[in-house]
């Protein structure tokens, strides 16, 4: 292998959002995760709210607006 052409590949810590942390190698410094698998519904077959506000009333009010075109359009 070429000297001085790869990436450092250290020991760093992953820590995710529920407070688990992980010590793999990488090439990246510590690193944050939102779901891990200590967490993640498929692994622990519990549900996990996550936050998705608002996102069905912008799509009905975008939709509301494709509606008032096609009404008028007849």
């Amino acid at each position: 292998m070429k000297q001085g052409i790869h990436p450092k590949y250290e020991f760093t810590t992953i820590r995710c959002a529920c407070g688990t942390e992980y010590k793999v190698r990488s090439t990246k410094a510590n690193q944050r995760l939102e779901i891990c698998a200590a967490c993640h519904p498929f692994f622990t077959g519990r549900q996990k709210l996550v936050d998705t506000a608002g996102r069905v009333e912008k799509f009905k009010k975008r939709y509301a607006k494709f509606n008032q075109q096609q009404a008028e359009q007849k």
